[in-house]
């Protein structure tokens, strides 16, 4: 075995490393979001760390040519991956509080957490090579093979990771595991001199599982933390603070995401769900609407409560949410709701039906925005589904501070480029005060292809959203977005201080 020992070494710790890359986003996701610049950053580290470990796995190997460093080597890389495993949230944490700058905290998260093992790994392939070339005559094909070998198994573990790993079972448990295979590995690099070797390697292993095992049963019911193929999920019963009544959230990236009432599923926990409601008010004639943006479908089930007569189609990317919107949020089989599993961009950009309203519900927070769904090129999409008396209603998340609200400003701007009437409410501090604007909080953009019939309503709920209408003018200094030039992640930069 040993003479394929080296082979099968750099084969593995190439697709860990890259499992061990694509898992950060999972580990980064909840403090920063999926942005470009968690992905910047954590490919930045990645690569440089690599990069210095090859040098320095390379100087070290002119020092000695034995198995030993490589059992250091691989040893040390799996402490610094159950470091990244169980220290995250407290190293995270600690970042968050004492960098400052946005894109300074992510970077430096990526650092601390996926550098120090990342350049362990980068250390084994020039040292293993030393390792494996007996002559000169034959070093280049056995560089050459090793090489191979390691890109290949970096190939298999980006697909096996992205397709298979993260979402089948958590980046917790891969952590987890790539910590255990690297100790397997490290033991194995004294065969055949040191038979207890093997007993040791399946007494960790067996005692590795236990610990997982356990961890896995011993959750509380009332908690569920699960990784789809797409997010980190979080489902959890707590208490709504404005009614006191109880309810189950549903946490998205650590972003409240969607909740329900779980002692009569009656209304909408959120206060901004609501003035989805405005539909009813713009549009007597509802029949068809579209909603960009599923989660935990709480308004899809509203909407079926309140219009027996209407039908609605949902968009939601991750088929993940829909699974357990539908065990613990009660979401039923009904055949006036049809939903899509895709990118709400794509169905808009194949879509020919057509819609009496949009409700956009993909902007979860400052930082995560799908930029795409943002653009001239999606708003023009949006306009073509909807009917002569069509509109959309986007709920954007932003502050009334001329000095943070760039996304808004920049948002209205594109959306008053299609639709003749733009309207703007907000849902938390219609009348603020100079320092309430600097608060962010919940505006419902209203864009529609005729003007507003009325400023009031019979429906007293409807009269307090329509009274929370707020005026923002255009200044002519922010650019309307597109698709070559969308800059949501920047403005994000600029305010997340």
């Amino acid at each position: 075995m040993k003479k394929y020992l080296i082979g099968i070494i750099i084969l593995i710790t190439g697709a860990l490393t890259m499992i061990f890359e694509l898992a950060g986003a999972r580990v980064l996701g909840p403090y920063y979001g999926t942005s470009i610049f968690v992905w910047t950053s954590l490919i930045g580290v990645v690569m440089g760390s690599l990069s210095a470990g090859y040098w320095f796995g390379g100087w070290y190997s002119t020092q000695r040519s034995d198995y030993v460093p490589l059992f250091w080597m691989l040893l040390i890389a799996s402490v610094f991956v159950l470091v990244t495993a169980t220290g995250h949230d407290y190293i995270l944490k600690r970042i968050i509080k004492y960098v400052p700058g946005f894109r300074t905290r992510i970077f430096a998260s990526a650092l601390f957490l996926f550098g120090p093992a990342s350049v362990f790994f980068g250390m084994i392939l020039p040292y293993a090579i030393k390792i494996k070339i007996n002559n000169v005559r034959t070093s280049g094909s056995a560089v050459g093979n090793l090489y191979a070998l390691s890109t290949l198994g970096s190939i298999l573990g980006t697909f096996m990771a992205g397709f298979v790993l993260v979402p089948a079972y958590g980046y917790a448990n891969i952590l987890y595991s790539i910590s255990a295979v690297l100790i397997i590995f490290s033991l194995l690099t004294f065969i055949p001199t040191r038979k207890w070797v093997f007993a040791t390697a399946i007494a960790f292993c067996g005692a590795l599982l236990t610990i997982l095992w356990i961890k896995e049963n011993s959750r509380d019911i009332d908690y569920v933390d699960v990784d789809t193929q797409y997010n980190r999920v979080i489902i959890y019963n707590t208490t709504d603070q404005p009614t006191g009544r109880p309810v189950k959230m549903l946490k998205v990236n650590d972003e409240r995401s969607s909740a329900m009432f779980t002692d009569k599923d009656d209304d909408l926990v959120f206060e901004v769900l609501k003035y989805y409601r405005l539909a009813e008010h713009f549009n007597k004639e509802l029949k068809s609407s579209l909603m960009i943006g599923g989660s935990g479908y709480a308004f899809p089930k509203d909407y079926l409560s309140r219009y027996p007569e209407a039908s609605i189609d949902v968009v939601e990317i991750d088929p993940g949410l829909t699974a357990l919107a539908k065990q613990y949020f009660k979401l039923p089989d009904d055949p006036r709701l049809s939903i899509f599993h895709e990118d709400g961009r794509t169905y808009l950009n194949r879509c020919t039906k057509k819609y009496d309203a949009v409700f956009m519900d993909a902007y979860k927070s400052m930082i995560t925005i799908p930029y795409q769904l943002t653009t001239i090129e999606a708003i023009k999409k949006i306009h073509d589904v909807l009917t002569e008396k069509g509109a959309v209603y986007a709920n954007v998340i932003s502050s009334l501070d001329y000095e943070t609200n760039y996304f808004l400003r920049a948002e209205l701007a594109t959306y008053r480029e299609v639709f003749p009437y733009v309207y703007l409410f907000a849902v938390q501090y219609p009348n603020p005060t100079e320092e309430e604007k600097k608060y962010f909080q919940n505006i419902m953009l209203v864009a529609s292809k005729t003007e507003i019939p009325s400023g009031t309503s019979e429906n007293e709920a409807i009269n307090t959203y329509l009274s929370n209408r707020i005026y923002l003018e255009e200044t002519g200094e922010i650019e309307i977005l597109t698709d070559e030039y969308a800059p949501v992640e920047y403005y994000a930069a600029k305010v997340l201080h």
